[in-house]
């Protein structure tokens, strides 16, 4: 045993020996006049504590106190902890477009509130700070002192900066100087996102300096006029300018690996951002210290001082009736259950589960640490019987306590997702492999670890295996079922073929009894037909002879006839020959006359044009006298002369004008 705090031993004990000291050998004040003799005569007999009984009861609740405040522990063993951080950058837009008020009181003022928000919810975190418009300039480098960072940023305004613009890729090369021998760098921007559209060279530039960049983009897309401090608005072209939020700094943010949301006016995009940030980053190791375990002891010189206290100050006597105020309180403290979690004698409890659990006794750890865990409802009793149980390969229950277990600390959080994943593969199962998988994420996204993250990787292979397994299996199944399926097919086949030559062999004696009462049939048919035959030719033969004597006769009747026709069509045919021949020649005297009357007009308008032509250039001529000198006038002249049939003339050869860039104000 040893005391954490032996100073109060070596401070307070002496003066308490010689305070009591002089009470314990002092005299009453009543014997300074009479003698004990007549006191004893005169003092009633009670059975109570004397004077000097009840002062030797309060010395040593006295020292019992002081022991308590000493700290009585037993030693336990070490424990190493390390404190980890992470390093972010705060980039803060100080452009004049950040006073635009479309958010309240404007952009610039909530970026730096919501700034100081993200050093108070990072307290562990190294931070600096970078301000940026069309340069940008390291404000704080990183650092532990939040406050000093806080005091810097506060005085952050856009006349920090004289040269006015958003100019990212210049943000990004002060952060690569700013922060040297890291494998990684993480920015924090707090901007509208300027005015520019494609940040592709932003982005190759952030990958290949191995840049993250989370955004917290500021405004809204209606958007607002910037005032400046004077009260005037910037204007363009003689228009008052409306700038407006940039989505599509959104990329920049995805393409890097970063988060991009939006702002408001709240504090919970940047509880948000804090969260995404710390499953994101790689915090690295700052410190690592050991630090001792102790067990307390200083329960039991209290209880016991407690106890001096009460009968100390209580009226008890030698008589068989006891005060009921005295016996009263002694119930209370012996036979009244406390209502907390933890009894006084607990830790006897827990010495003895852990020096159970350190020889290999696994079983009886178990009991006790869950004994005790439903007794005080403890959450790291709780995760001891997990552990005990999972000892003992009896993981069902040791997932069962780990699912009871509550922690504060993110870091034992972490711990108790990860030892339930553990449980879970070694139930195995593909249910209980894919619990295990959100066990192990779960507890990585409180706290990284290289092992959990193995374990992670390695039972998702496990489970990709096992799904492959599990479909080769389906697929011999389903082979075996086919090749069972084709054999029984094959059978079924083979008798459906023996049934077919059995019906085939019927169907050919059936087709020969057919055949041979068809030909007899067809004998006599055509012995029929040879007879019906001849009757029939004997008749046509006669019709024949009759229809050759009509035909003679008609074809007599017909010359006849058409010679006769011939003789009246002549004279009718000669008529319509002469008057067509009369339409053709009228036709072609009009086509002529028609001919002649357009070229009559076409040489009207020529003269026409000619005419207006000559009046056009002597007007010209006229204009030009009062305008020119008379060398000019002639080589104009001459110039005309030699272009008579055109009616515009360049002076000279334009030039193209280049088109400046219209650049915005801010």
């Amino acid at each position: 045993m040893s005391f954490l705090h032996p100073e109060f031993l070596y401070y307070m004990l002496p003066p308490l020996f010689i305070l009591f000291g002089l009470l314990l050998t002092q005299k009453e004040a009543q014997e300074n006049f009479f003698s004990s003799e007549v006191m004893d005569r005169l003092r009633v007999s009670a059975n109570t504590l004397t004077l000097k009984a009840r002062n030797a009861l309060f010395f040593l609740i006295g020292v019992l106190l002081v022991v308590a405040l000493a700290g009585p522990v037993i030693k336990e063993g070490k424990i190493a902890v390390k404190a980890k951080s992470a390093d972010i950058m705060i980039a803060l837009d100080i452009s004049d477009s950040m006073l635009a008020t479309d958010v309240y009181p404007n952009r610039l003022k909530l970026a730096k509130a919501k700034a100081l928000d993200f050093l108070h919810l990072a307290p562990d975190d190294r931070i600096g700070v970078v301000a940026f418009a069309k340069n940008s300039y390291l404000v704080s480098p990183l650092s532990f002192d939040h406050d000093a960072v806080a005091f810097l940023l506060k005085n952050l305004d856009t006349d920090s900066i004289t040269e006015q613009g958003t100019d990212f890729l210049s943000l990004l090369e002060v952060v690569d100087r700013s922060i040297k021998n890291e494998s990684r760098r993480y920015v924090l921007l707090l901007s509208d996102g300027g005015d520019k559209k494609d940040f592709s060279q932003e982005i190759a530039y952030a990958k290949k300096h191995n840049i993250t960049v989370f955004i917290i983009a500021i405004g809204t897309n209606k958007g607002a006029p910037i005032q400046l401090k004077n009260g005037e608005f910037i204007k363009q072209n003689g228009k008052i300018i409306l700038t407006k939020r940039n989505g599509a700094i959104a990329e920049l943010a995805t393409e890097t690996g970063g988060v991009y949301i939006e702002g408001v006016n709240a504090n919970s995009d940047v509880k948000a951002m804090v969260k995404e940030i710390e499953a994101k980053v790689k915090k690295k190791t700052m410190k690592s210290e050991e630090i001792e375990k102790y067990i307390p002891l200083f329960y039991y010189p209290v209880g016991f001082a407690l106890l001096l206290l009460l009968i100390a100050t209580s009226s008890m006597s030698g008589r068989k009736e006891v005060g009921v105020p005295s016996a009263f309180l002694l119930a209370l403290l012996f036979f009244v259950e406390p209502s907390v979690k933890a009894g006084v004698l607990d830790f006897v409890d827990l010495k003895d589960a852990q020096e159970a659990y350190a020889k290999h006794d696994y079983e009886r750890s178990a009991n006790y640490f869950d004994a005790y865990a439903k007794k005080s409802k403890s959450g790291e009793a709780y995760y001891n019987a997990g552990n005990a149980f999972y000892k003992q390969k009896n993981y069902k229950k040791a997932l069962q306590n780990y699912q009871k277990a509550t922690f504060d600390k993110r870091s034992d959080r972490a711990k108790n997702f990860a030892n339930m994943g553990n449980a879970y593969v070694k139930m195995g199962g593909e249910k209980n492999l894919k619990e295990a998988i959100k066990a192990y994420e779960d507890s990585l996204k409180l706290q990284e670890d290289k092992d959990v993250r193995e374990n992670l990787e390695a039972v998702k292979k496990a489970l990709k295996k096992r799904k492959k397994e599990q479909q080769q299996k389906n697929k011999q199944q389903n082979q075996k079922n086919k090749d069972q399926k084709n054999k029984d097919q094959k059978k079924q086949n083979q008798q459906n073929q023996q049934n077919q030559k059995n019906k085939d062999q019927k169907n050919k004696d059936q087709k020969k009894q057919k055949q041979q009462n068809q030909k007899q049939q067809n004998q006599q048919n055509k012995d029929q037909k040879k007879q019906d035959q001849q009757k029939q030719d004997q008749q046509q033969q006669k019709s024949k002879e009759k229809q050759n004597k009509d035909q003679r006769k008609s074809q007599k009747q017909s010359q006849e006839e058409k010679k006769n026709q011939e003789e009246k069509k002549q004279p009718k045919q000669k008529e319509k020959d002469q008057t067509k021949k009369e339409q053709k020649e009228k036709q072609k005297e009009k086509s002529q006359k028609q001919t002649e009357d357009s070229l009559k007009e076409l040489k009207d308008k020529k003269k026409k044009e000619k005419q207006k032509e000559k009046k056009s250039m002597a007007t010209a001529i006229k204009d030009m006298k009062d305008k020119m000198s008379d060398a000019e006038e002639k080589k104009w002249l001459k110039a005309l002369n030699v272009q008579q049939n055109s009616y515009l003339y360049r002076l000279n050869k334009e030039k193209p004008m280049k088109e400046e860039q219209n650049e915005k104000p801010w």
